[in-house]
């Protein structure tokens, strides 16, 4: 049986990956990052937890159970990281290498050491690729020609925050700039956006220009759906064929039952 390890981060992406590997007879190893993590994953009958900075003791429980192909998957919160990391004299050697703290630098940097371990680190799409946004409008109710000038501000604001590492979810209004997303996650960004702007905003996600799939795919789901209309917002926007989008069905009913709009634009 095929063997592939999972780098389990926080949401429910996790979840449809182990799905997916059991119904194609792969044998799944998730290993976890953080107490908060689904528990229907640390339920799993191979889970074992490491702290992020562990990355000795990661490559070394791979190796030992013969695994040779990993995905990184769920949401490795920026605070988390910074607050309870915890570093092996391996994470302490490649941490003195690196030339800033950034997430997407210590990813990468994990990833290169994986990489010389003879690990290789996969898509994050690898098993769910009938889960990617698609170009289209997923809903009956469309933007208005209004709502697209301001998705197309939003959509030029989004790309220009994803390029300095600082997120990827911009909240937009009338043609303006509502909110951008920081540190706190999309969640606390949406609802940021609903308290200076009231209702009738537009949520627009984008991927990094130089998106690497192997990290941090941008997703949106029924969580991001609820967001929405607790503020009362008119629609979400997703871009296609780079980010994931999830709980797609359920998604769409409550979006429609709330007038909301659900968009997979290429840009």
């Amino acid at each position: 049986m095929k063997k592939i390890g999972i780098i389990v981060g926080n949401g429910k992406l996790p979840l449809y990956f182990l799905e997916e590997a059991e119904k194609q007879n792969i044998e799944v190893f998730p290993l976890g990052l953080f107490d908060t993590i689904d528990d229907k994953i640390k339920a799993h009958k191979n889970f074992i937890a490491f702290n992020i900075g562990e990355v000795g003791s990661i490559v070394k429980y791979f190796l030992l159970n013969s695994i040779t192909e990993i995905v990184m998957l769920g949401k490795v919160e920026k605070d988390i990281i910074f607050k309870n990391i915890k570093f092996d004299r391996y994470g302490e050697e490649l941490l003195k290498r690196l030339p800033d703290r950034k997430d997407e630098t210590l990813l990468f940097a994990v990833i290169a050491f994986f990489r010389l371990n003879g690990i290789k680190v996969l898509p994050q799409n690898h098993l769910l690729k009938n889960f990617m946004f698609q170009q289209e409008c997923y809903t009956n109710i469309k933007p208005s020609e209004e709502d697209k000038k301001t998705i197309k501000i939003g959509i030029e604001a989004a790309k220009a925050l994803s390029e300095v590492d600082a997120g990827q979810t911009v909240v937009c209004k009338d043609s303006s700039v509502v909110a951008l997303e920081g540190i706190e996650g999309t969640d606390k960004t949406i609802k940021r956006a609903g308290e200076l702007a009231g209702k009738g905003c537009i949520i627009v996600k984008m991927s990094r220009p130089q998106q690497d799939m192997r990290v941090d795919i941008p997703a949106v789901g029924i969580e991001t759906i609820k967001r929405a209309i607790d503020i009362g917002a008119k629609g979400i926007v997703g871009e296609a064929g780079r980010m994931l989008f999830l709980n797609r069905d359920e998604a769409i009913k409550l979006a429609e039952e709330n007038s909301l709009f659900i968009l997979g634009i290429k840009v």
